[in-house]
């Protein structure tokens, strides 16, 4: 791992995978404070002479513009391509995809119904379209390099390596031999032969295969035996494998699977329609409720719910146990643990300011975020030291702009400290005051209006009206009302704030001049709806 940031801006913080080509890191963005994968390719796949550095930066670099031009959602985005000065580490930084690999999908004891593997499938279809379009080949399509995300979105990755790594032109690869998995390689690849869009029509045929019946096409015991079964051996019909396999399914992947490039379909465009038959409908469930692969993102989705909005965000998972629970039993910790748990927090907590003090919000809620399970689980849900890290993940990801994510944890933290410290509590206002204002960033006005009033109206009977607290709340609500039109009902809000906080803190204070500033602007467009508020 180098011991510096790449390109003096992304960190490689935790290495994902690695496969034949190159090594795949969750990294981070120092200056866009957001998380992405680093493609590292391997150092011993790179060139070994000065004119072969040449040629690899030039394609290296080629390669990675021609990916970027693939526009689909179905391709992770590539942020930049970094090659050092030593041209011994080549890095490809992209769109970080929190996914379940295809891999992941396949077993032999647990098939996946048709309209599943179908679904991924047609989606892999769709990318490749878009891709040989370009025209990109791919080259290397597999399980591995395929994920599926979370709301069951198709993402194909590593377009391009191959064609930077391929060995017709420079002989990059360790051993000279072909670029590819063997498992998944079409015969003209493994004779060195021309490379074309019918090549990844035979790697999909071989994965659509391995999705129905839980099996790779062909199992050799060596690299050599596969390879010579590609070229030479009929690959077993489908439906002699899984007899509910339709027919029509079985013939697709049969005319995938032919010897000859020209022999397959014509296009990837000719392999979707003849996939749409298999594809569930608008509206319809894919298979049986209760009868769907356990634990896995549904690829079926984006054809049973086509354009369907985000799902509503759930604060179930979010929020701690009920008041009265009786919680889970914790572990005695022996005095030493404790202490080295406390350190641990105490460096989480260093560590987050130091993040926090450069503006790396994103980051730094993972900081907090890593910790916050094994203390729970070690000192309990509603502990101090627990819910001061979950406060802190909860601001750094409003900070961030991620207040989707924010806004549950708030309003747990509110109930939590409701119930160990009581509803008018600091801890527990500022819950559920920072909860009202991520209402108020998500566009949900009436819903940040009644908790801000709320958290106000208990500050004010404890605080009076010119508090810290009580200041901040009152100018939110005279500027959520204004952003909603509602210019009279702010006027009346922010004109008696400006009067207090001239009082108490002067007319040069910098929250009178905004709040005055603010003011000015009101009384404009009040006057020119004809108003009789006056200065």
């Amino acid at each position: 791992m180098p011991d510096r940031p790449i390109a003096g801006r992304y960190e490689l913080l935790e290495q994902l995978g690695n496969g034949g080509m190159g090594d795949v890191w969750r990294g981070y963005d120092a200056v866009l404070d957001r998380p992405v994968a680093v493609k590292r390719i391997r150092p011993q796949t790179v060139a070994a002479t000065p004119q072969l550095a040449e040629e690899l930066e030039r394609r290296f670099r080629r390669e990675a513009r021609i990916t970027a031009r693939i526009q689909h959602p179905g391709v992770p985005q590539v942020y930049d391509a970094v090659l050092d000065e030593s041209y011994e580490q080549l890095f490809l930084v992209m769109e970080l995809v929190d996914g379940v690999p295809l891999s992941a999908y396949v077993h032999p004891d647990r098939l996946l119904p048709t309209a599943w593997a179908v679904a991924v499938a047609a989606q892999v279809a769709t990318v490749l379209s878009y891709a040989h379009d370009v025209p990109v080949v791919h080259r290397d399509l597999k399980p591995s390099n395929i994920l599926v995300a979370r709301d069951g979105t198709v993402k194909v990755l590593d377009f391009g390596i191959a064609a930077i790594l391929r060995t017709d032109v420079t002989k990059l690869t360790a051993t000279g031999n072909p670029v590819g998995t063997h498992q998944y390689m079409a015969p003209e690849q493994v004779r060195g032969g021309r490379v074309t869009p019918r090549t990844d029509l035979y790697a999909l045929g071989c994965m659509l295969h391995e999705l129905l019946c839980g099996r790779p096409l062909f199992q050799g015991d060596s690299e050599w035996q596969l390879m010579m079964q590609q070229v030479n051996a009929a690959p077993t019909p489908l439906r002699e494998l899984r007899a509910d396999v339709p027919e029509a399914m079985e013939e697709l992947v049969l005319h995938l699977l032919r010897k000859a490039p020209e022999a397959r379909p014509v296009d990837v465009q000719e392999v979707y329609e003849r996939l749409r038959p298999f594809l569930p409908p608008p509206g319809e469930e894919a298979v049986p409720e209760g009868s769907e692969p356990a634990g896995f993102p549904d690829p079926t989705a984006i054809f049973r719910r086509p354009y369907a909005p985000r799902s509503r965000a759930s604060t179930a998972s979010a929020r701690p146990a009920e008041p009265g629970a009786v919680p889970d039993a914790l572990p005695a910790l022996h005095s030493a643990e404790r202490e080295a748990l406390r350190e641990q927090i105490r460096e989480v907590h260093a560590h987050y300011r130091a993040l926090m003090e450069e503006e790396r919000y994103t980051q730094a809620a993972e900081v907090a975020g890593e910790m916050i399970e094994p203390a729970a689980h070690a000192l309990g849900s509603d502990s101090k030291a627990v819910l001061g890290l979950r406060m802190r993940r909860a601001v750094s990801r409003q900070l961030a702009g991620d207040h989707r994510a924010a806004l549950p944890e708030f309003e747990a933290l509110a109930d939590a400290y409701a119930r160990v410290s009581g509803r008018g509590s600091e801890q527990a206002l500022e819950s559920r005051a920072q909860a009202a204002r991520c209402h108020g960033e998500l566009g949900q006005v009436t819903e940040a209006l009644a908790g801000l009033n709320a958290v106000l109206e208990t500050v004010r009977a404890a605080d009076g009206d010119v508090s810290e607290n009580a200041v901040e709340l009152r100018r939110d609500i005279g500027m959520l009302l204004l952003a909603q039109g509602r210019t009279a009902e702010a006027y009346d809000v922010l004109e008696p704030l400006h009067a207090d906080l001239c009082l108490v803190f002067g007319p040069d204070d910098e929250l009178s001049t905004e709040v005055a500033e603010t003011l000015a602007v009101i009384r404009l467009d009040l006057d020119g709806g004809g108003s009789d508020v006056s200065p």
